[in-house]
């Protein structure tokens, strides 16, 4: 596969002391920071919005400080190179970056030019540039796509195309900054495992940031916890993730595994320590299984809505101008009232589908109806009115220079009084924790606050159907609630909600029904805890059920009953001594 750039030294990664604060910031990003990543390491960096993850990334290339100015004490040394005198462009040979938004990496019209971009400035002679294209297009499931322009890709697929240019690098040291945010689990799980292996066979040294904490635990080395600019834990996986008591002050998520058997552990002898892997937990299982009570809580019935469909699609299909069949006669009705979550691999159809509820695109064959009227025929207004759109970019949505602006914009149009307005626009900024930062320009917030924006934009338009596009994306665990919090509220108040995420763990609390696209057609549709049991099915579609699933099934198997549990509170609630629930 080639050789790991490693001139002009192959020394481990090292900070000395390292703070920094942006040039208009009051405080520091980062604060008094000495770590050693030490040679062929794969550190995982994890923390809540605003601990310094970005920031630690950008000073490992360099950009920070060379870029951005502000103040930096301290000392970082990148393959022997100090990152504070030694040019961006020269660190670029021995230092690659994956940012969390893929689109200010693509700079080509076609995806195999955007791999070989950055080969031709290194002088990769054109034979193994090819091979090296070749290789790092199906490492990422990309192969197929050489000649599609970038921006006709999904937001997973973007992000695929940018892992695959910096894995074809195969640089000293390789930066990933929530690189897998926007991928299909079966997908988190292949990035994971192809940089470990280069990890492993190439030597290469990884440093990535991520919420993933299932496959952190799998595959990295050591964890590194920062808080406020700090680094206040550093560890094994185990180390870390094992206390639960650390990461749930943080508002950090430790594996699911990890949280049921700490949960179970309040009624039930648990070994310490904690497993972080599913590996680790199946050898105690038989010993929970013998603890289980004759019955268990039993669990919420499915929701029933009678009213006829708000939303039909018939026998839709989508053929875009290129000739790529996006959607395949699919059909499909939601109720008023609903909470539905829409499912599948990157690139399988999720937005094209949606897109058709609100006309932004329209059917090469087949219809959709809103209450029973075409929607091809209905004004955009009407639509609007009626259906609130949060896309999975939330840069697409923001057209002025303050966030109270950006909530006004859409009422200002349809006409919403003064008085009306501003009321509708503190009320959703409110909710969206974000009217401390009215004033502010939208574009000038973390990609999350970003995208709350948007929400409360959409919010302050009192829709009756709401769609959420990849809502969780950029969040941390905290954000990511508060936003599910919201679409809960919202269903509670009769709102039809349908959320496209690939992050089944968030919403097993939430959902009632799973609908899951594979290659524009539909391959599921059931109720969501019949749906998460659909182990199979779900692979087809490279999705994956939840560890609470997986550890439910495996303590029925054993106990020889059914155990349709989703989360870990409830497959913990089977080991209350009353029953209850945890």
């Amino acid at each position: 596969m080639g050789d790991v750039l490693s001139e002009p030294s192959t020394a481990p990664v090292q900070l000395a002391q390292v703070s920094y604060r942006y040039p208009s910031a009051r405080g520091f990003a980062l604060r008094d920071i000495s770590l050693t990543v030490r040679r062929g390491e794969f550190l995982g960096i994890i923390g809540p919005t605003g601990a310094g993850k970005t920031t630690l990334c950008l000073a490992l290339n360099g950009i920070v400080p060379q870029f951005y100015g502000g103040k930096f004490y301290g000392r970082i040394t990148v393959a022997g190179l100090d990152t504070l005198s030694v040019p961006v462009n020269t660190l670029a040979r021995y230092v690659g970056t994956v940012f969390e938004d893929p689109e200010t990496q693509l700079v080509t019209t076609s995806v195999e030019n955007e791999v070989a971009f950055a080969l031709e400035n290194l002088s990769v002679p054109r034979a193994e540039m090819r091979s090296r294209i070749s290789w790092a297009l199906q490492v990422v499931r990309l192969a197929g796509y050489e000649k599609r322009h970038p921006y006709d890709l999904s937001a997973g697929q973007k992000q695929r195309l940018a892992i695959a240019a910096a894995l074809a690098v195969r640089p000293a040291l390789l930066v990933l900054d929530e690189p897998t945010s926007q991928l299909d689990p079966m997908g988190v799980r292949e990035v994971f495992a192809v940089v470990r292996r280069l990890n492993r066979e190439l030597g290469m040294t990884l440093v990535m940031v991520s919420h993933a904490a299932e496959a952190m635990a799998e595959y990295a080395d050591r964890v590194a916890v920062l808080d406020a600019g700090r680094l206040v834990a550093l560890g094994t996986p185990r180390q870390v993730y094992a206390q639960v008591g650390m990461l749930q002050g943080l508002a950090l998520r430790p594996p699911q595994v990890t949280r049921t058997f700490h949960l179970i552990g309040q009624w039930r002898e648990v070994r310490t320590p904690l497993p972080v892997r599913m590996a680790e937990a199946r050898p105690r299982l038989p010993h929970l299984a013998a603890q289980l009570p004759p019955s268990c809580p039993p669990p919420p019935p499915p929701a029933e809505h009678q009213s006829p469909p708000q939303l039909s699609v018939r026998h839709l299909s989508h053929t875009f101008g290129d000739g790529t069949q996006a959607l395949r006669d699919v059909s499909l009705e939601i109720r008023a009232g609903e909470y539905v979550l829409i499912a599948g691999q990157n690139g399988g159809g999720k937005t094209t589908l949606v897109k058709h509820f609100l006309n932004l695109l329209q059917p090469t064959a087949g219809q959709v109806l809103l209450d029973g009227v075409e929607t091809r025929t209905l004004p955009i207004s009407t639509l609007a009115r009626r259906i609130g759109y949060v896309a999975q970019n939330p840069d697409q949505q923001i057209f002025s220079t303050t966030v109270q602006d950006e909530v006004a914009f859409a009422l200002r149009n349809l006409g919403v009084p003064p008085d009306e307005r501003r009321a509708r626009v503190r009320g959703s900024l409110t909710a969206m924790r974000l009217w401390e930062r009215r004033d502010a320009h939208p574009l000038a917030l973390p990609r999350g606050d970003r995208t709350r924006v948007v929400i409360a934009a959409v919010l302050a338009m009192r829709p009756d159907i709401i769609v959420f596009d990849e809502p969780t994306t950029g969040q941390d665990f905290r954000g990511a609630r508060a936003i599910l919090e919201i679409t809960h509220q919202l269903h509670r108040q009769g709102k039809t909600v349908i959320v496209i995420t690939h992050h089944l763990y968030l919403m097993a609390a939430y959902a009632e029904r799973m609908i899951v696209l594979r290659d524009g057609q539909l391959l599921l549709d059931a109720p969501l805890r019949a749906a998460l049991r659909e182990e199979q099915t779900l692979a087809q579609a490279y999705l994956a059920p939840p560890q609470a699933v997986q550890l439910a099934r495996a303590l029925g198997q054993l106990g020889a009953r059914p155990m349709p549990w989703i989360t870990p509170e409830e497959v913990a609630a089977c080991f209350a001594p009353d029953g209850g629930r945890v």
